[in-house]
């Protein structure tokens, strides 16, 4: 079932994403060549907790870390180690969620390390521009579909894959709500966009096909023939004066 926030709790869940935006901006600082993914988890995780938050992935079904950390194949879902070194010349996604107040706030980045591959780069790059293509389709009154078109059309022009099975969804108390928010599909079809819903548009773009695997660990997900994906999301509110990007303060459309 989809829940309509009214303005207090809108209110909160921009307070919670103001506040991930900001300790997103600081972990960026912090991804370095030879830095291992698990110190950046804790770095993530001591910022969370010292704003008053809480880490909304560690323990969120069974998972044992506060933030995701995928790398070059990696589609999602990869998990801080002290073992996994970042290294020059690959892209590092990097996915965070906190709960503030009782209210959840989730975003994605991924950035280059180093000198990585023109391919790579263009790869960030449009996956950026598919979420806001995604996010400026949903306007109150456009279909949940709208918004996936956009995705796709965008990174298809430009020969990349989009992933199909894993989405992006509902947020507000809970991490995962209603409705699944596909980065495919049919113009004008699926839910309605009502004002008051708030969703996590996500797009999970590849440098080849989009097809994926799941890992030994059961949570790490990488594409099925090894080509690089990138992963950028942020939360977003359907009012009535048009998308609000939650988790990006000050943006607005025009």
């Amino acid at each position: 079932m989809i829940t309509l926030k009214n303005a207090d709790q809108l209110a909160k869940m921009r307070s919670a994403g103001h506040l991930l935006y900001d300790i997103l901006q600081s972990i960026r600082e912090v991804i370095v060549a030879g830095e291992s993914t698990a110190a950046v988890d804790a770095y993530a995780e001591e910022r969370i907790r010292r704003h008053g938050a809480v880490p909304s992935f560690l323990g969120y079904q069974g998972y044992p870390k506060s933030i995701c950390t995928s790398i070059d194949d990696e589609v999602v879902h990869g998990i801080p180690s002290d073992d996994v070194i970042i290294t020059q010349g690959s892209i590092l996604s990097v996915d965070c969620g906190l709960i503030l107040d009782g209210w959840q706030a989730d975003s994605a980045f991924t950035i280059a390390i180093g000198q990585v591959s023109p391919e790579k780069l263009e790869l960030i790059r449009v996956t950026e521009e598919c979420f806001f293509a995604g996010a400026k389709a949903s306007f109150e009154g456009n279909r949940l579909g709208d918004i996936g078109h956009a995705v796709q059309q965008l990174a298809e022009s430009h020969g990349f894959g989009v992933v199909r099975s894993l989405t992006g969804h509902g947020i507000g108390r809970n991490m995962h709500e209603d409705p699944s928010v596909p980065n495919y599909g049919q113009a004008g079809r699926g839910s309605r966009l009502k004002a008051g819903m708030t969703i996590a548009i996500e797009p999970m773009i590849t440098l080849g096909d989009y097809r994926i695997v799941e890992m030994e660990d059961g949570w790490t997900i990488k594409t099925a023939d090894g080509s690089a994906c990138s992963h950028y999301e942020h939360t977003v509110a359907i009012t009535p004066q048009g998308p609000e990007l939650l988790t990006l303060p000050g943006y607005r459309f025009e």
